[in-house]
């Protein structure tokens, strides 16, 4: 069975960014009771490569800002698709998630996160 992820990339008020954690750990849990087998989120720490495009650029990041990079994988794309379908449904997830993306305190903006799930093309782990 091929594993499958969900990658992600998105910016964040540094002044939120630990109010977020605190989030996203509760998410990552919910996921996994769904089927991930990990979870994982970055903050960004060295984000230029001369004659690349930077995740600040793609995400039109602002001084104030961090860069989270993550994935989620699962054991297969199917399991993905049942629990991309589960969990946005969860009670839990509409209480975690709507103090981020309040208009009046934005702390997470879905419409700035780049996002995708990807298939193995290279896997070396051992």
């Amino acid at each position: 069975m091929e594993q499958y992820i969900d990658g992600f990339v998105f910016p964040i008020l540094r002044v939120y960014l630990e109010e977020y954690k605190k989030v996203a750990e509760k998410v990552a849990e919910i996921w996994k009771e769904y089927g991930a087998i990990a979870y994982f989120e970055f903050v960004g720490d060295d984000l230029f490569l001369e004659g690349t495009r930077s995740f600040v650029k793609t995400v039109d990041a602002k001084e104030d800002e961090e860069i989270v990079f993550g994935w989620v994988v699962f054991p297969s794309k199917e399991i993905r698709e049942t629990a991309n379908k589960k969990v946005p449904a969860d009670p839990r997830m509409a209480s975690l998630v709507s103090p981020l993306t309040h208009p009046e305190k934005l702390i997470f903006d879905a419409s700035r996160m780049v996002y995708g799930g990807f298939k193995p093309l290279v896997q070396s782990n051992e």
